[in-house]
């Protein structure tokens, strides 16, 4: 068998506000509540299980998602009419800028509870 990647916990300050928040960006749907867990499944099968965190402690992590330049294109869109800050690299030194690594586009924005996401058209190493 293959070794794929079947689900992952995003721990969160508030499950239901980051995988709300998520989904409408990347035009997922939010499944229903699994004990802890509130799952948005990409199109790949992997499951990100949100889970809210007791205390709000919450240590930023980093999700890249590679989508379609059209899929871009309107999550680019929603990230802007948000008003979110976004950023151009991963230090967050190109504010209110796209990158175009490996010939694509890129970008990285914070969820609500501070971790960094990245959407890309084409995967690293082009």
């Amino acid at each position: 068998m293959a070794v794929e990647l079947n689900h992952t916990i995003i721990a969160s300050k508030d499950k239901r506000e980051s995988a709300e928040f998520l989904a409408h960006i990347l035009d997922l749907e939010v499944g229903d509540e699994w004990g802890p867990f509130l799952p948005v499944r990409t199109s790949n099968g992997v499951t990100l299980d949100f889970a809210t965190v007791p205390d709000g402690n919450v240590t930023m992590q980093h999700y890249c998602f590679l989508i379609s330049e059209e899929e871009f294109d309107a999550a680019f869109a929603k990230i802007k009419e948000a008003g979110l800050t976004y950023w151009a690299d991963p230090r967050q030194q190109r504010p209110m800028e796209i990158n175009h690594n490996d010939g694509g586009r890129g970008v990285y924005f914070l969820d609500p509870s501070g971790h960094a996401m990245e959407i890309i058209t084409v995967p690293y190493g082009g």
